[in-house]
């Protein structure tokens, strides 16, 4: 289960149905479901029944402090309500000129990179992604030395509550032997730096970020967030923001790269559509079959594997009985890949991503975002960021996956590749490239 609990889940759906009772970690019990009728009730119809479990509030909680990923109820509700003015229309067209301000810096390296031969795309887009996330936030005063520290305790902090979780037994061992402090001490330097960055902000002139959101948004007794509460919500942000698009960057050109077709329908509309400039928000729903295609991607590999859920009160949903403490496990990327929704679940085909074949795909059967009132606040946000890196990439570079290579999914918080995935690049000659990204 510690190793792949992806291939875990899916033999023992196989085996035992689309719901069943599992054991996690060895210790607690859990009920694991594909069921989209269940998946709806335990997301969306009972939702006030369910609350996010001790992955996401407790060690979460315990890193991250208390923001949106990590509270419940009328805390979270008003919390939600403030942040998501931060991802409205008009917020993601103003802050479209710094995404595309830090892609361009991004890039530059990018192209130093793949020009010395085959690279691994993951590491590389998750750096971009980062900062694009992390400007997106705090503007374009951010460092590149602080980006770069706060993304590698992010990622090392991740994989540390991955090991809490599915391996408890080990938990007072992390306390004896200093690992649980030494992620600490990580977690407060790295706090340090964004501190000093929104105390310095109270004093500058307003930005168009998202932390100038955070900053202005005030509770119906006229106060605002604390300097302590803005840093929790933006680490928060960070962590749910970046991985996300580079994951799915990633599979989305190793998908791709076996499928010439797809690629040259995907240039062909970027080129339609864009013409020399680059992408901003305005332009996303212009991108119809560029969407079909990441949604195809996030249906094979979805970020977010699964989504667990406590249960308040005894429930029902259907003949499955819910009873008062369970956890219960929407397997995701069991539901993304059951026959009975999506015929040959295996092949990728954006095709089942039309206007015309969305409408037949049954609710709840697909959730690269999660579902409910608890779904990704973000998710606009992390469509508008691939799709801006995805057309850059794809009018200034030809690329081929490097043979010799086993490419396999790794299931942490995300599912990323557990090799990585080695691709070279090469300038894209046939057609005229040189003003799409602005230097």
């Amino acid at each position: 289960m510690v190793r792949n609990p992806v291939q875990v889940l899916s033999k023992y759906t196989e085996l035992f149905g689309d719901t069943f009772k599992f054991y996690l970690g060895g210790l607690k019990e859990a009920i694991v479901t594909t069921n989209p009728a269940v998946i709806q009730h335990v997301l969306k119809t009972n939702a006030e029944n369910y609350q996010k479990s001790e992955i996401q509030v407790k060690r979460m909680g315990h890193f991250l402090g208390k923001g949106l990923l990590t509270t419940h109820g009328e805390a979270w509700r008003t919390q939600r309500r403030l942040i998501q003015k931060g991802f409205d229309r008009k917020q993601l067209e103003a802050l479209s000129a710094i995404m595309q301000d830090s892609l361009a810096e991004s890039l530059r390296e990018f192209d130093r990179q793949v020009s010395a031969g085959p690279v691994d795309i993951y590491p590389h887009l998750m750096k971009m992604t980062f900062a694009m996330v992390a400007k997106s936030l705090f503007g374009a005063r951010l460092k590149d030395e602080d980006i770069n520290l706060v993304s590698h305790t992010i990622c090392t902090v991740q994989e540390f509550i991955v090991r809490q979780t599915l391996q408890p037994y080990l938990n007072p061992w992390f306390s004896v032997s200093g690992e649980l402090r030494r992620h600490e001490d990580m977690r407060v330097r790295a706090d340090g730096i964004l501190l000093d960055y929104i105390r310095a902000r109270r004093h500058q002139v307003p930005g168009h970020d998202l932390l100038q959101t955070l900053m202005d948004a005030r509770y119906s007794d006229g106060e605002g967030m604390s300097d302590e509460l803005v840093l929790s919500e933006s680490m928060q942000l960070l962590v749910a923001g970046h991985e996300t698009s580079s994951n799915a960057l990633s599979w989305i050109l190793y998908l791709l790269s076996s499928r010439p077709d797809c690629l040259e329908m995907v240039r062909e509309e970027f080129d339609s559509v864009l013409s020399d400039v680059p992408l901003s928000f305005g332009d996303v729903s212009r991108c119809e079959f560029a969407t079909q295609v990441i949604q195809e991607a996030l249906r094979l590999y979805p970020p977010f594997w699964m989504v667990d859920r406590m249960a308040v009160a005894d429930d029902r949903a259907g003949d499955v009985e819910i009873p008062q403490g369970s956890t219960v496990i929407v397997y995701v990327y069991g539901a993304h890949h059951a026959p009975r929704y999506w015929p040959d679940p295996e092949r990728f085909n954006p095709e089942r991503f039309t206007k015309a074949n969305e409408k037949l795909n049954a609710p709840f059967t697909y959730l690269p975002f999660g579902g409910g009132p608890r779904g990704c606040i973000g998710g606009n946000y992390a469509m508008l960021q691939i799709l801006m890196i995805l057309s850059a990439l794809l009018r200034k570079y030809d690329f081929q996956l490097s043979p010799g290579q086993t490419i396999e999914a790794r299931p942490m918080v995300i599912l990323r590749p557990k090799h990585g995935i080695r691709m070279t690049f090469t300038q894209a000659m046939t057609r005229d490239r040189h003003a799409i990204i602005q230097e």
